[in-house]
């Protein structure tokens, strides 16, 4: 729970994640630990993690809900590295045949991040648009494109 506002605040300095409130954060430490990572420096300050949950009718299927990466540790690989640790994690505690995660089309980081994963762990990789830019009630969201990455090999 201790890690909340540390995540919290790099979500916020990512300038491209739907900053969630503090508050959720917190709850997100305390309920989905254990499909979650975070990654500290030296200090040990918290600077990157994937949050993520199991899909409740699909027990198999990991959702990452959100990653990222302190501005001074970018570009190190680092959140591939925490995507395939958690990924592990999460197979060898329960099984796992898939992973989901939305991206805007704007977001070419995130893009990259789940191709590579999906490229290096030898996974098919579909995209369908999950939720409309017009769902938003700000109705200046970009549309949620759905990339469900899997099955994987046993």
């Amino acid at each position: 729970m201790e890690d909340g506002a540390a995540i919290w605040r790099i979500a916020r300095d990512s300038e491209v994640l739907d900053l969630n409130s503090s508050y959720s954060y917190l709850l997100w430490c305390r309920d989905f630990a254990a499909t979650s990572v975070v990654a500290r420096d030296e200090t040990g300050e918290p600077v990157a993690f994937v949050t993520g949950y199991i899909r409740p009718d699909r027990p198999e299927t990991l959702v990452v809900w959100q990653v990222a990466v302190d501005h001074g540790h970018r570009g190190t690989g680092l959140a591939a590295k925490l995507l395939d640790s958690l990924t592990a994690r999460v197979a060898a505690a329960q099984g796992l045949a898939s992973v989901e995660t939305t991206v805007t089309p704007d977001n070419t980081a995130s893009d990259r991040l789940f191709t590579s994963y999906a490229l290096r762990h030898d996974v098919a990789l579909e995209r369908e648009v999950l939720f409309d830019g017009g769902l938003f009630p700000e109705g200046t969201h970009l549309p949620e494109v759905l990339y469900r990455i899997g099955p994987f090999h046993a």
